[in-house]
C-alpha cells in the first residue's frame, strides 16, 4: 500500500531537487519519473487491481493530487494528472479487456506515458467542435486531423484520441479510440512555449492517414463524447485538490517571508492590511478545500457533481490568480524574479483558469444546473 509519506520521500528526493533544471530545459523526464511513481503505486490508486491498480476509490486519488502540491512547480503534477486522472479514467472504465493489458497496464506501472487528444487549434473548451476525423475502413480506422495544448505529447507513448467516427450530431458522432504514438503519419509538428508550467512538454501533433485497429475503440462508437464528459470531472476535481495545496504553500512561504522582510523599520507582515489580506485569502483555500472534499465524497458515492466539480474547478483558478498576485506584490521586487516560488506559481496556476474547460465554460456548466439556461 503506497503511502502519504512514500509520495512525499518521492517528490523530496526525485523531484524537488530537479525542478529547476527541468524548467530550465522545458521538459521532465516522464518516462524515468513515471516509472519511479507507478512502482510505487502512485499512477493507478483507483484502478482495477487486475491491470497494477490499488482498487481504491477516488477520494484516494484526491488524497495523491493533494501530496503532489507539494512539488516546486504546476508543469509535473500536470502531466501526473494527465496519466492517471485525464487520458485513462474512461479506458479503465469502459474500454476491453485486451485494450486495458496493452494500455491501461503500462500507464499504471509507469512503463508508457499517456496523453490526452481533445483540443485543436479552433476547438478548446467547445468541445463538440473538433474536427479530426476517423473514418472506418475495414478492421481500422483511418485518423486524420491534429490535437493542440497536447500535454504529455512530445514525450507520450500512446494518446487517449476524441475523433468525429461519423457525421451525425456533434455529441453523438464522437469517440475515443487509443492510439500508439509511433505509428507511421503521426507528427509532432512542435513542442509550445508557454508563458508557465514550463518543465511540463506541450506539442501540437498531427495525424496524416494514421491507421488503428478498430479493437482500440473505448467502449461504444459515438459515446466519446460522454466518455469525456466523464473524465473531465475526474480531472477538474483533481486540479483543484492539488492547487488547495500549492496555495497553502505559497501563503505558509509569503508569511514567512514577510516576517523577514522590513520596510520602514517594521516587518512588512507587521501591517495589519498585510495580516488581514493573508488571511482572507486562507479562508477561502480552506473553503476550496471543503468543497473539493464534498464533491469528492458524493463522486464516491455515484453521485454526478459535474455542478460541484465545474464550481472547484472554477473557485480554484479564480482564487489562484488571486493568491498568485496578492501574495506576489508582498514580495516586493524579488516576486517580479524567477528566483522565487511565488512567482513560478503566479505564472504556472493561470492555466487554471484556461485548460480543462475555461471559467466562462464551468459558468455555462453551474448556469445549466441551475435550470437558469433558456429552454430550446
Amino acid at each position: 500500500m503506497c503511502t502519504a509519506q512514500q509520495e512525499a520521500n518521492i517528490i523530496d528526493q526525485e523531484i524537488n531537487p530537479y525542478v529547476d533544471q527541468w524548467e530550465a530545459d522545458r521538459q521532465f523526464p516522464a518516462h524515468k519519473l513515471f516509472k519511479i511513481l507507478g512502482s510505487a503505486g502512485f499512477l493507478g490508486v483507483n484502478k482495477p487491481p487486475e491491470y497494477g491498480g490499488l482498487g481504491l476509490d477516488f477520494s484516494y486519488s484526491v488524497a495523491v493530487s493533494e501530496e503532489l502540491g507539494n512539488i516546486n512547480c504546476g508543469g509535473v503534477p500536470m502531466a501526473i494528472g494527465v496519466q492517471t486522472d485525464m487520458a485513462t479514467p474512461a479506458l479503465a472504465r469502459f474500454g476491453s479487456h485486451e485494450l486495458k493489458k496493452e494500455f491501461l497496464l503500462p500507464s499504471i506501472t509507469g512503463d508508457k506515458v499517456a496523453c490526452l487528444g481533445v483540443s485543436e487549434v479552433g476547438a478548446g473548451s467547445d468541445v463538440s467542435s473538433i474536427v479530426t476525423k476517423a473514418v472506418r475502413k475495414g478492421n481500422e480506422y483511418v485518423i486524420n486531423g491534429g490535437k493542440m495544448w497536447t500535454t504529455n505529447g512530445a514525450q507520450a507513448d500512446w494518446m487517449c484520441l476524441l475523433a468525429n467516427t461519423s457525421d451525425g450530431p456533434p455529441h453523438k458522432n464522437k469517440s475515443l479510440i487509443c492510439l500508439p504514438m509511433n505509428l507511421p503519419g503521426v507528427h509532432i509538428a512542435c513542442k509550445i512555449d508557454k508563458l508557465g508550467m514550463w518543465s511540463s512538454d506541450t506539442a501540437q501533433v498531427y495525424f496524416d492517414d494514421v491507421h488503428v485497429p478498430c479493437r482500440n475503440l473505448i467502449g461504444k462508437e459515438g459515446m466519446g463524447f460522454t466518455y469525456q464528459m466523464l473524465q473531465f470531472q475526474e480531472e477538474r476535481l483533481f486540479a483543484a485538490a492539488n492547487i488547495v495545496t500549492m496555495m497553502d504553500n505559497i501563503i505558509k512561504e509569503t508569511i514567512h517571508y514577510t516576517r523577514q522582510r522590513m520596510i520602514f523599520k517594521q516587518a512588512v507582515l507587521h501591517h495589519q492590511s498585510v495580516q488581514f489580506r493573508l488571511a482572507e485569502l486562507q479562508t477561502e483555500v480552506e473553503l476550496l478545500r471543503s468543497l473539493v472534499y464534498q464533491a469528492t465524497a458524493l463522486y464516491v458515492k455515484g453521485n454526478d457533481v459535474t455542478k460541484l466539480a465545474s464550481m472547484a474547478k472554477l473557485k480554484a483558478g479564480r482564487l489562484a490568480r488571486e493568491v498568485g498576485d496578492s501574495c506576489l506584490q508582498f514580495w516586493g521586487g524579488m516576486g517580479f524574479t524567477n528566483e522565487v516560488l511565488v512567482s513560478r506559481f503566479y505564472r504556472d496556476s493561470r492555466l487554471l483558469s484556461i485548460g480543462g474547460g475555461a471559467d466562462e465554460v464551468m459558468l455555462g456548466i453551474i448556469s445549466k444546473y441551475m435550470g437558469m439556461l433558456p429552454q430550446k
